[in-house]
Parts: C-alpha cells; structure tokens; sequence
C-alpha cells in the first residue's frame, strides 16, 4: 500500500475544517457541503482532463452501452457459461438468491477454513448484503483494507460515496479516529495526509499476514474465461486476491461481461470516470486456483439480490449497467448539498436513486424525487445510463397519494386550456401581490404547508412569456 496514493478523501479536504469532539459524529451541514464541493469538483475537474485526452471517447461509451445492453439480453446464458468456465479453472461457484443466501454461504465457507476473521477488499456487493454485520452476529470478524473504509469501520460508521466512502470526515477527524480505535497507532501520530496512511500501512500490514481467508467483490467477471477483474487505487486488493489460502468472491450477476476482449473498453473509462486517472494504479485479474499461485481455495458468490427484478423492467433495467465509477455523484447537485446519508441506502446520489428503489421495492420510493432532473448525471455516465428518464419511469410507477393525484389532475385540466390557464396565471400573479418583493413563500397553509415545510415556493413572474411576446409585436 503506497502512502503517496491513499487518503484521498482526506487529502481532499482542508485541514483546518472544523470538526465536533466525538470523531464519530459527522461534520455540520455547512461545513459537509463545503467539504463535498471542493472534493467531488476536485474529482470532477480531473475526469474531464483525462477524458477530453481520448478522441473516441464518445464512441467508447456507445460501445459501453451496447456491451452491457447485451448482457442484459443474454444473462442466463453469460451466468451459465462464467460458471463453467470458472469451475473448469478450479473455482467452486454458489448461487445466492438474496442477501440471506449469500452472508450464510459466505460465513460456512469461512467456519469450514478454520477461520474467524477475514480481510476484505472495498465491495459495494458486500455492503448491499450488510455481510459484515452478518459476520459479527454469527461471530465472525471482517476488517475492511481500503483506507477509507477502515476509517468508516473504526468510527462506526457508514460510507457517504462510492468512491471515497470517508469524504465526510477531514484529517483531524481521521486522526482522532484512528487515536481511539485502532487499538494500534503510533504515539503523537498527526494528521497529515502520509503520517495517516503510514499508520493504517502498518496497522493493516499485521492483518494481510495472519488472515486465512479474504473477501472481495468484483469490478467484472469474464463469462468467456471464467475470470474476475478488480482495480483498485492502494494495493491492498492484491494483497487479500494474493496472500490468503482461502478467497471468497461475491459478485452480482450483472457485473458480467461476455468476453475478454470488452475489458479494453472498460478499462479506459472506469478509472478516468472515477478517480480521473488514465488507468487504476493495481489491475487484478484471476480465472480459478492454480497450484502455488494465489489462493488455494477460491470461490465465487453469483449475487442475485433482486436484480432478476430489475431485468424484467425494460425502462428501469439499465440501472444494472452501472460500474460504481461515481461520476454522476460528483456532478449531482442534490447529492453536492445533502451527501450520501440522506438517501438512507448503501447506493447513494443519482444510481443509488433509480437503483435502490428496484433492489426493494416500496422501501425507497421517495428516491426518484431527489432529483432536480438537470441531465448532468446522463452526460457524465460512461455507460450512458438514461438516469433522468429512469427517474421519471419510477415517478410514474410509484405509489401516489390521493391529494396528489387529485392535484395533478386539476393541473392538468388547466393546463389543457389554454384561456383558462391564462387566466389562472393572472389570479395567481395577482393573489402574490403581497409577496412580490420577496419572490418566494416560505409558509403555506395545509395542505401546501406539506411543500413548504421543506421548500419554498417560487412565486409567478410578472409578465409571462405570451405577455412579453405580445408587447413586442405592437
């Protein structure tokens, strides 16, 4: 793990950020929001550097986009033929209809290794299943080797990013954290970006030597070969893929491609889409065991979890196309102001609002609304997913209270009018004479205090655009 490369959170973030006593509690709204915009800006900036390099880079995400709609076309088939494959290559392959399935088949894995702890590499698959969670009420232990993640761990806490799940502490908070729960930090330890890593080097060293059994998700899982891919920005993915006797990978089925070959296009935007790099620092790919190279005992956890629900959706289904880059994070407004917390799911931001929803269904459906349906999102994908029609699709699908309804329909009626929409336009400018200097209401009576609890209302303008156009053809 090289000191030069991890923290990036943290090294992000200023070091003068104001932080409360407890280190695990969050910072405050203003100082998480200033703390989100210089990160993920940060992020942003470096991704479009890297990527206006590539003149194909239009092309590369059409060919993204086609790659996955195929697999989405041929899933059963893919699923079949990687597990062929990867047992040819010496893997033993399990198939977890749900999260239960899989933390169980995961912990009988880990008890028939002799095991009680495991070290794991950044998943999201394995955050989704709560597997940790799982381990300790069985009795189990897993420790997270990514930097960040081990700082959400220690403070008992939960990612706010895909990418960078500790952005929302700062330095001094991390070192605060790492003072009075690693157990092991050196005395007089600061906050400097490379004296934190050092310690999380040294202390993580100690656990990639004496663990038996290891714990990854995957970025891909080649049907042609069997093989499965992570990348990964600290080097402390090969160590767990690499040291252990025993790997165990759970991998969602949708995270299959169907040959080798469509690793060259993926490999060029997933790192400059994430981290903003030409390519990840470690690229790690097996197919199987083989004798004195790596884990002696490999297994592989096709995850199902709700994703054979997300096919049947034609609309929704490309939510699955995903690869976790975070780009459309980093240009969300709504997740810029509220992080990841708010959405109340381990897929935050714009994928996590369109993705959540159909992973349980009738659990997020407020989700589709965190939204301002502004697009950024969609030009960012490098897989093209259609985040803002797949939001409207959820809207409309969703649950709808009656006073809603009944709301939208007399707008509708309205607006199907033409000489009564304009005349409701002028009782309306009429109506908010009082408030005109302000611009906005902040409090409404019942039912409209239901909006305003949380927004204000925008108040309608004072000439409107058939006004403007028929005082300039006189």
């Amino acid at each position: 793990m090289s000191t030069h490369e991890i923290v990036p959170a943290a090294s992000l973030i200023p070091a003068d950020a104001p932080f409360p006593k407890a280190a695990k509690v969050a910072l405050g709204m203003p100082q998480l929001r200033k703390n989100l915009a210089h990160a993920t800006g940060t992020i942003r900036a470096k991704r479009a550097n890297v990527a206006g390099e590539l003149d194909d880079w239009e092309a590369l995400r059409d060919a993204a986009a086609a790659i996955k709609a195929d697999v989405q076309h041929r899933l059963p088939e893919l699923a079949i033929e990687f597990e062929r494959n990867a047992i040819a290559a010496g893997a033993q392959v399990h198939w977890a209809r749900d999260a239960k399935e899989a933390n169980e088949i995961a912990a009988r894995i880990v008890r028939d290794a002799g095991a009680e702890e495991v070290v794991k590499v950044k998943s999201m698959a394995t955050q989704e299943i709560e597997l940790n969670e799982h381990f300790e009420a069985v009795g189990l232990k897993a420790y997270e080797t990514d930097l960040a993640e081990l700082i959400v761990q220690l403070a008992e806490d939960k990612p706010s990013h895909i990418l960078v799940p500790a952005i929302h502490y700062n330095r001094t908070q991390i070192r605060d954290i790492f003072d009075q729960k690693m157990g092991d930090a050196p005395t007089g330890l600061t906050d400097e970006p490379a004296a934190l890593a050092e310690a999380a080097r040294l202390h993580l060293r100690r656990r990639f030597l004496s663990a038996k059994v290891a714990v990854s998700g995957a970025n891909f899982a080649v049907a042609e070969t069997g093989s499965l891919v992570v990348v990964e920005s600290e080097g402390n993915g090969r160590m767990c893929l690499t040291m252990p006797e025993t790997l165990i990978s759970i991998v969602g089925i949708e995270k299959l491609l169907p040959s080798f070959a469509d690793l060259e296009v993926f490999m060029q935007l997933l790192p400059r889409s994430s981290t903003g790099e030409r390519m990840n620092p470690y690229t790690s790919v097996w197919t199987g065991a083989r004798e004195g190279d790596g884990p002696k005992d490999v297994h592989v956890i096709l995850l199902d979890n709700g994703r054979t629900g997300v096919l049947a959706d034609e609309v929704g289904r490309q939510a699955l196309s995903c690869i976790r880059c975070s780009a459309c994070l980093n240009v969300c407004p709504v997740y810029e102001r509220t992080g990841g917390h708010a959405y109340g799911h381990v897929y935050p931001g714009p994928i996590g609002a369109i993705l959540a929803p159909q992973l349980e269904p009738g659990r997020h459906d407020d989700l589709p609304y965190a939204s301002s349906l502004c697009g950024a999102c969609y030009e960012v994908c490098p897989v093209k997913i259609d985040i803002p029609e797949v939001l409207v699709h959820l809207r409309q699908r969703g649950p709808h209270q009656a006073g809603e309804q009944a709301a939208m329909g007399a707008a509708r009626a309205v607006m199907a009018r033409p000489a009564l929409w304009r005349a409701a336009l002028r009782a309306a400018r009429f109506g908010s004479m009082p408030w005109r200097r302000k611009g906005f209401l902040r409090r409404l009576p019942w039912p409209g205090s239901r909006w305003t609890v949380s927004r204000d209302l925008p108040l309608p303008p004072k000439e409107d655009f058939r006004d403007w156009w028929k005082e300039r053809q006189r």
